[in-house]
C-alpha cells in the first residue's frame, strides 16, 4: 500500500515523484478544486459569512480519482504550495476526502530538491486553520466587493465592468499620476556648463556652475544666465579644492516577489505575469541534462529576505572557489526583511547556488534561462564584497563663482563583477576619471555655454514602478501584483503605451465615480489597513468573521447611499476622437470598445453606421507585395504580423517587421525573436541574414 502525496501542478508532481520513489504516488489537484459559485454571491452575509463552496466545473473526474486513490493509500500528504492559497487548497482537499484535520498530514517544500523534499516530508504538521481563515476572509471580501459593486457599475457606466478591492486602488494610482502630469506647469531654468582641460592635456571633463560666494545658484531665465556669463568671461578657472575619497558600493539584497518583478521588467522587459510564469516553472521543476527533474529556485511568492545557513555556506564556498577570497565580505551578509514581511519562506534564490546559469542553459527555455540567470546573479552578488571606487570631487573658482566636477574610477569591482541593479528613469553612473588636479592649477576652457532646461512632469507608472508603489503602501501582497495588473489592462481601465501604464477614458470616468461614491474602496490607506487586518487573521490575532462583519456593515450602507445618490443617473464615457476621417460622411472617427476589444466607429451613428478595425502599423513592408505590415492578433489573442493587402496577399509571420531595408535586395527586413534571434529578409530567393545588435534593457520586447 503506497502513500499518496497531492500537489498543485503536474510539473511539480513529476519532479517530486522522482525523489520520493515507488513507495509514494504523487498526484496534482491542478490548483483549486472548490471555489465560490460563479452564478451568485455564494456567501451567507446574515449567518457568519458562511461560504457556499462548490466543486469547480470540469474537475469532477479529478476529484473522483483523488478520493479513490486516498481510500487506497495508507497515508495522504497534502503538499500544495507553501502560502495562504496553498493552505486553503489543502483544507478543501482534506474536507472533500474526509481527512482528519487534526492529523499531521500537511507538508510544505520551500524548494523542489532532494534536501527540500526530504526536509518537508520529515516535518509534517496539521493544516494551519489561521492561514485558511485568512485566505477565506480575503476571498469572501473580494467576492462581496466584486459582486456588489460590479452590477452597480454596469447600471451606472457600462455593462461588463468590474470593481475590486486592490484593482480599483491600482487604477486610482495610475489615474492620479495622469492628473499630476496633466496639471503640471513646466518651469524654465538654466545651467552654465563648461568643458575644461588641465594644462598640457587633451582630456576634457565636464563641469557645472554651482554657487556664488558659497550660496547655491538657481538661474531662472536667459537674462540671468547671460549676466553671469558676462561676469565670468575672461576670468581664470582655478582649482580651489580637490577632495579624494574611497566610496563603497554594497550589493542589493536577494530578490523577493516584488523586487524580482521590478528588476525583470527593467532588465529583461518582462511583464509581471511573464516573470511569474517562468518563476513558477523554475520552482516546480525542470528536466536538467545529467540531473533529471529539479526545482531550480526556492518558492517565488515571498516577502522575506531570510537565507538558510546551508545556502549561505554553499554560496560562500562557491564565491571563494570561483572568484577568490578577496571577493568575500568579512562575514556573510544578513538582510533585514520589512516589519510586515510574513517570513514564512526564504528569499527567492537558486536552490543550488553552485549550479551556474551556463550549466543549465541548454535545458531551459529562453524565458526560464533569462530569469534563472537574473535570480542566480543577484543572489550570488548579495554575498560578495563591496565595490570600491576612487572618487574625486573638485571645486573650481572663477571670481566669486564656483564650478564643480566629479569623477571616479573602479578600484575594486567586488560584486559588480557579477551584477548591477538597474535604476529606472535614472541616468546610470558611468566611471569617468578626472585628470590629476592640484589646488591652484589654472584650467583651459574648451567650451563655456548656457543651457536652457524645463522641469519635467512625473513619469507615468511602469509595471515596475507600480509594483514598487503598491508594495511600499502595503496594497496587495506578493501573489496579487501580477494578476492585478493583468486585470486592470484586460478590463480596459488601463492601457500600455510602450512601457508606461496610461489610464483610458473608461478608467478615468470609473475612478471619478468610485471616488465620489465609494471613497474608502479606492483609498490606499483603507486598503493597506485591510491587508494588515488579514495578516492579523493569519497570525491568529483577529477573527475573520469580525473583520468581514465590520467591513460589510459600513460597505452596505455606502452602497445603498450611492444607489440613492445616482438614482436615474448614468455616467457617459467620452469617446476618444481620432484624426481618421470616416470615408462615408467625413466626420472624425472615434474609438469604441466592444465585445472583442477596441474598434473605430463613426460618431454620426445611427445616421452613419461605418465601423472598422483599428490598424496598428509596424513601419515594415510586405516582402511579397510591398504593402504595409500590420500588427494583428489571432482569435486566441496571440500576436502576429500580416500584410494589409489580406486576403489578396496572405503573407504573415511571427517575426517583427523593421523599418530597415535589406542591403541585398531592398525589401523590408524582419527580426526573429527569442532563442536564435537574428535579422533576416523574407523576400523569396534573397536569404539575407545578420546578427542582432545588443540593445539596452529599455529596448527589450515584452
Amino acid at each position: 500500500m503506497s502513500k499518496l502525496v497531492i500537489v498543485e501542478s503536474p510539473a511539480k508532481a513529476k519532479t517530486i515523484q522522482k525523489y520520493l520513489g515507488k513507495d509514494y504516488e504523487v498526484l496534482a489537484s491542478n490548483g483549486h478544486i472548490r471555489d465560490l459559485p460563479k452564478s451568485k454571491l455564494g456567501v451567507d452575509v446574515d449567518n457568519g459569512f458562511a461560504p457556499q463552496y462548490t466543486e469547480i466545473k470540469g474537475k469532477e473526474t479529478l476529484v473522483k480519482t483523488l478520493k479513490k486513490e486516498a481510500k487506497k493509500s495508507e497515508m495522504v500528504y497534502l503538499a500544495t504550495d507553501p502560502d495562504r492559497e496553498g493552505e486553503a487548497i489543502s483544507w478543501h482537499l482534506a474536507d472533500i476526502m474526509g481527512l482528519d484535520l487534526d492529523q499531521p498530514n500537511r507538508v510544505t517544500f520551500n524548494e523542489i530538491t532532494k534536501s527540500g523534499i526530504t526536509d518537508g516530508m520529515s516535518n509534517p504538521r496539521k493544516i494551519d486553520q489561521d492561514l485558511v481563515n485568512a485566505q477565506q476572509a480575503r476571498r469572501i471580501l473580494d467576492r462581496i466587493v466584486g459582486y456588489k459593486l460590479s452590477p452597480f457599475l454596469w447600471r451606472k457606466v457600462r455593462k461588463g465592468l468590474s470593481a475590486g478591492r486592490v484593482q480599483s486602488v491600482a487604477v486610482r494610482l495610475i489615474v492620479d499620476r495622469e492628473r499630476e502630469i496633466n496639471d503640471f506647469k513646466s518651469e524654465e531654468y538654466w545651467s552654465i556648463d563648461a568643458e575644461l582641460a588641465a594644462k598640457g592635456t587633451k582630456s576634457v571633463f565636464p563641469s557645472k556652475l554651482h554657487s556664488k560666494k558659497g550660496k547655491k545658484l538657481a538661474i531662472g531665465n536667459e537674462g540671468e544666465a547671460k549676466k553671469i556669463l558676462d561676469e565670468i568671461q575672461g576670468r581664470d578657472f582655478v582649482v580651489d579644492e580637490v577632495k579624494k575619497s574611497v566610496r563603497k558600493k554594497s550589493p542589493a539584497p536577494p530578490f523577493i516577489t516584488s523586487t524580482l518583478q521590478q528588476e525583470a521588467s527593467k532588465k529583461l522587459g518582462f511583464q509581471a505575469r511573464r516573470t511569474m510564469k517562468a518563476a513558477q516553472e523554475l520552482y516546480e521543476g525542470v528536466d536538467v541534462e545529467g540531473m533529471g527533474a529539479i526545482g531550480l529556485i526556492t518558492y517565488m511568492r515571498t516577502d522575506s529576505l531570510r537565507i538558510s545557513a546551508e545556502a549561505m555556506a554553499e554560496t560562500v564556498k562557491f564565491i571563494e572557489e570561483t572568484y577568490g577570497k578577496n571577493y568575500l565580505p568579512p562575514s556573510p551578509r544578513a538582510y533585514k526583511s520589512k516589519k510586515s514581511a510574513q517570513d514564512a519562506h526564504e528569499c527567492i534564490r537558486p536552490s543550488m547556488p553552485s549550479l551556474t546559469p551556463d550549466r543549465v542553459k541548454a535545458s531551459l527555455s529562453g524565458d526560464q534561462y533569462k530569469l534563472y540567470k537574473l535570480i542566480w546573479e543577484r543572489f550570488i552578488a548579495c554575498q560578495m564584497a563591496n565595490a570600491l571606487l576612487d572618487a574625486v570631487s573638485v571645486k573650481i573658482a572663477v571670481g566669486d563663482y564656483t564650478f564643480t566636477a566629479s569623477g571616479f574610477t573602479v578600484k575594486f569591482d567586488g560584486y559588480t563583477k557579477l551584477y548591477e541593479v538597474v535604476q529606472e528613469d535614472v541616468e546610470e553612473e558611468r566611471p569617468q576619471a578626472l585628470p590629476q588636479l592640484t589646488k591652484g592649477d589654472v584650467l583651459d576652457v574648451k567650451k563655456l555655454e548656457p543651457n536652457q532646461h524645463f522641469t519635467q512632469p512625473p513619469a507615468r507608472y511602469t509595471e515596475a514602478s507600480l509594483i514598487k508603489t503598491l508594495e511600499e503602501n502595503g496594497i496587495g501582497r506578493p501573489s496579487t501584483y501580477a494578476p492585478t495588473i493583468t486585470t486592470i489592462i484586460n478590463r480596459g481601465y488601463v492601457e500600455r503605451e510602450k512601457r508606461s501604464l496610461k489610464p483610458t477614458t473608461l478608467g478615468d470616468v470609473t475612478t471619478k465615480l468610485m471616488e465620489e461614491q465609494f471613497k474608502s474602496i479606492v483609498d490606499a490607506d483603507f486598503t493597506a489597513n485591510m491587508e494588515q487586518s488579514l495578516d492579523e487573521v493569519e497570525e491568529g490575532k483577529e477573527s475573520w468573521v469580525k473583520i468581514l462583519d465590520e467591513f460589510y456593515s459600513e460597505f452596505s450602507e455606502i452602497l445603498a447611499q450611492a444607489e440613492k445618490n445616482m438614482e436615474g443617473t448614468r455616467v457617459k464615457v467620452p469617446d476618444e476622437e481620432t484624426d481618421i476621417d470616416c470615408e462615408l460622411c467625413g466626420r472624425k472617427m472615434v474609438i469604441k470598445i466592444g465585445r472583442f476589444g477596441k474598434f473605430l466607429a463613426c460618431p454620426g451613428f445611427p445616421e452613419c453606421r461605418n465601423t472598422k478595425k483599428i490598424v496598428q502599423e509596424t513601419g515594415g513592408t510586405c516582402p511579397v507585395c510591398g504593402k504595409k505590415m500590420l500588427a494583428k492578433k489571432s482569435k486566441n489573442g496571440k500576436g502576429y504580423y500580416g500584410c494589409e493587402g489580406f486576403p489578396e496577399c496572405k503573407f504573415m509571420t511571427w517575426d517583427k517587421p523593421l523599418e530597415d531595408k535589406c542591403p541585398k535586395c531592398g525589401s523590408g527586413l524582419f527580426r526573429k525573436m527569442g532563442r536564435g534571434a537574428k535579422i533576416l529578409c523574407h523576400k523569396e530567393g534573397c536569404g539575407y541574414e545578420a546578427p542582432v545588435e545588443k540593445k539596452s534593457s529599455k529596448d527589450s520586447d515584452e
